[in-house]
């Protein structure tokens, strides 16, 4: 099997380490590893595949060293300035930041959907909100089956997602990270406020969405909120549908698609929660029911570990299909 070297941008950081560990989890075929940081965390070492490897600062000459594959997790001002100088390079960049999500020829996949999105571009390819991840994959069967008319999302956003600084936050009872304390507390404010009145999650999610999907004239609406749990988002997902269906083909269809673990058991009281996703690949989806305030209306309530199949599986699932050609 041809191997690959590959750079971890990031790789001492909260979504950095998780790519490391998927890396060796699922056996990518890396032949030569090259985590990167920032000045402050350069030196440090990290084991990969029982190696130590020592940390080097990101810098502009950092890719010209034969890299085939960089998998980026250092957030939009790192990605701005350095991402395009590694693919100019030649380099295929999987981005983890919200910077190059809505650039038109920058393809945003989630691999269970759109996975023939990674023959286009110029090099680099986007990784989707985390909340976005989880909540697009049910619906793209719904999509095919009955098409969609309106999507309303409503998310519980574990502290993770604002990594390290996040879950210092809620373990010491403390502020820094967050405008108010999130132990206890639940926090309707994720990224900056807009003119609009919403924040800039919520149109990630809303603008994300229909790019995932090609549907730019989808109808979506999004409300995000942090609440005081550490791994895991939570997203209400409502749904209001093309055309009539059965309740029991929609739990097939979504429990048969791929990346998602079917747990829909209300009488015996299975439903996902942050406690069952935590640490597992797959987007767990339950509480499915009709929504009888609307013809063809649907609910569905989906659980993903966000630092899993939120972004660091998923961006090691693009650079798989990438080394598939």
């Amino acid at each position: 099997m041809k191997k690959y070297n590959v750079a971890v941008v990031g790789a001492t950081g909260l979504v950095g380490r998780k790519i490391l560990e998927i890396l060796e989890e699922r056996n990518f075929p890396v032949d030569k590893l090259y985590p990167m940081s920032s000045k402050r965390s350069a030196g440090s070492s990290i084991k990969f595949n029982g190696e130590d490897i020592i940390v080097k600062e990101l810098t502009e000459n950092s890719f010209d060293q034969d890299i085939d594959i960089a998998l980026f997790a250092a957030g939009g001002s790192v990605s701005e300035k350095f991402a395009k100088i590694a693919a100019q390079k030649g380099v295929k960049v999987v981005d983890n930041s919200s910077h190059f999500r809505m650039d038109k020829d920058v393809p945003l996949i989630v691999p269970e959907i759109n996975p023939e999105d990674v023959n286009m571009g110029y090099g680099i390819y986007a990784n989707p909100n985390c909340s976005t991840i989880q909540s697009v994959l049910p619906l793209k069967p719904l999509d095919e089956a009955y098409g969609l008319k309106r999507v309303v999302y409503s998310t519980y956003q574990a502290v993770s997602g604002s990594g390290i600084g996040g879950l210092k936050d809620l373990e010491n009872g403390t502020h820094d990270k967050y405008p108010y304390q999130i132990a206890n507390n639940v926090i309707v404010h994720i990224d900056d406020f807009l003119e609009n009145g919403y924040t800039k999650e919520e149109m990630k999610m809303i603008n994300e969405t229909r790019k995932i999907l090609h549907d730019d004239d989808l109808k979506v609406t999004a409300t995000t909120a942090r609440v005081p749990v550490k791994y895991s988002h939570c997203v209400s997902i409502n749904v209001e549908l093309e055309k009539e269906f059965d309740l029991g083909d929609v739990k097939k269809l979504i429990g048969d698609y791929p990346g998602i673990k079917l747990y829909d058991d209300p009488e015996n009281l299975i439903y996902p929660m942050p406690i069952v996703s935590e640490g597992k690949d797959d987007v767990y989806v339950g509480r499915i029911r009709r929504d009888f305030s609307l013809d063809n209306g649907l609910n569905l309530w989906s659980v993903g570990d966000n630092t899993r199949k939120g972004a660091a599986l998923n961006a090691v699932q693009i650079a798989e299909l990438l080394i598939r050609g």
